[in-house]
């Protein structure tokens, strides 16, 4: 059947400009400058943020949970934060759980 169909042979590419390498190069720059401002870097700064909060946990601070729990830090241990949410009701919580401490007075305003 190829006898009736004659071949079509594509024409010779022409060469490549130099300057298509460099936007290549430029663009792939570009992304990798975007990446990092917009993505890494807040990312980066959020997680020190947080860090310097729960090791910054004193005794006594008031906090908010990731759960929504409002609390008064009783006892703190390596990993662990015990804290009062009522009168004589504790909870335990990973330090990695706290993300917020509340100005003095806040859980008495509630």
């Amino acid at each position: 059947m190829s006898f009736l169909i004659s071949p079509a042979y594509a024409e010779s590419a022409a060469g490549a400009a130099p300057m298509d390498g460099m936007f290549n190069l430029l663009f792939l720059a570009g992304f990798g400058l975007i990446f990092y401002f917009f993505m890494w870097r807040p990312q980066s700064k959020r997680a020190k943020e947080h860090r310097e909060l729960v090791g910054g946990l004193t005794k006594g601070d008031e906090v908010l949970t990731a759960g929504g729990i409002l609390g008064k830090v009783v006892k703190l241990n390596d990993d662990y934060v015990v804290l009062e949410v009522s009168e004589g009701n504790e909870l335990t919580f990973q330090k990695n759980h706290v993300s917020a401490a509340l100005p003095k007075g806040t859980l008495k305003s509630i």
